[in-house]
Parts: C-alpha cells; structure tokens; sequence
C-alpha cells in the first residue's frame, strides 16, 4: 500500500516564509548591532585614556559588524607584552559586549518570531 501526498502552494508558502525570514533576521540584527556601538560609546562601554579607542569604535548594522578601527583595540582587548618584557592583560571589552548583547539579541529573536506567529 502507498500513501501520497501532494501539497497546493507549498512553494508561494516557502518564499513567503524566506521573506519574512530575511526581514526579521535584518531588523533584529540592525537593532542589535545598533545597542551594541551605543553600549560602546558610553561611559565603561571602552577603556579610555585618550579617548582614541572609543572615537574608533565604528558599526555596520546591515552587515551585523561592530568594532573598533585604532590599530592598538586588538592589544587592549587581549593583552600584549611590554618593552621591558612584561605584560598587560587583556580587558576584553568587546567580548563583554558581546556577552551582554547575547541574551538580549535571543530575546529579541524570540519576540520577533512570536509576533509574526500571532500575526
């Protein structure tokens, strides 16, 4: 015995769902990249000294990209040795905000998709 199924529109139901997709994806990943630069550029958001680190911080929200341009963000990040053969451990400042964002970006995932399900 065979059992077939076939499913009308599967298709226009397929590229409807894609499109949505890609907008949700967008926005929350725009939204996202967005809070994290403002967290940056705020006061504990980037290590200061001259203010330099924190003027590079730059972002890309449609791309999803924020960091730093200064040469030196790598070496404050995660720590780099000294003339004199010591060395400075990293402050991590990015990945803090990264960890920050994580929770709020699955949230905002949850939200999105909760909002779209109910219409």
């Amino acid at each position: 015995m065979e059992v077939k199924i076939e499913l009308d529109g599967l298709q226009k139901l397929e590229k409807k769902l894609d499109r949505l997709n890609h907008i949700l994806h967008d926005a929350v990943i725009k939204k996202n990249t967005e809070e994290m630069l403002n967290r940056a550029r705020q006061p504990g958001g980037t290590p200061v000294d001259t203010g330099e680190l924190r003027a590079s911080s730059v972002a890309y929200p449609s791309e999803g990209i924020m960091g730093y341009t200064a040469e030196y963000a790598p070496h404050v990040e995660y720590g780099h040795r000294t003339q004199d053969g010591g060395y400075v451990e990293g402050q991590h400042f990015l990945q803090k905000n990264a960890d920050t964002q994580k929770e709020i970006l699955r949230q905002d995932y949850l939200k999105a998709i909760e909002k779209e399900i109910k219409g």
